[in-house]
């Protein structure tokens, strides 16, 4: 195989996910409750949890972007960069840049580690790349409810 074909399979490997066990369970919840009103879009947050890394609320890295944490991610076409805080869906407000985890972004930002980079695609169907950032250290949903 040569080097571009090794190159091109590692640019299109999904990133790893980790998320603590609570928002695991929120999250498996409310894809449930969404296959009614989004299929598609539960199918998509099905896919993702079953990829993800399952730890404790104390033992997910700071770095890892949760429910009730902001990250900062750059779109790599257009170089603009972008936070929100991920909040589940009766807290979303974007115009607090408050994303819910039931939205397209939400769901693929969810679990990631800050120097991820993940692909999109547009409702126009074009094709972009996201890199995060960084996330804030703030409480997570799980951590928050420990409290």
């Amino acid at each position: 195989m040569s080097n571009s074909t090794n190159r091109s399979r590692l640019l299109r490997r999904r990133p790893r996910l980790a998320l603590c066990q609570e928002d695991f369970n929120i999250l498996e919840a409310l894809a449930e409750g969404g296959f009614r009103r989004n299929p598609d879009l539960a199918d998509r947050l099905f896919d993702e949890l079953s990829r993800a890394r399952i730890l404790s609320a104390k033992k997910l890295p700071s770095n890892t972007v949760a429910i009730g944490r902001a990250v900062t991610y750059r779109d790599e076409t257009s170089g603009q960069e972008t936070t929100v805080k991920l909040v589940l869906p009766a807290d979303a407000d974007i115009s607090q840049q408050r994303v819910s985890v039931m939205t397209p972004i939400g769901i693929a930002l969810i679990g990631l580690a800050e120097g991820a980079v993940f692909h999109w695609k547009t409702r126009d169907g074009a094709s972009r790349a996201f890199t995060v950032l960084r996330v804030s250290s703030g409480d997570t949903h799980a951590e928050t409810l420990l409290q």
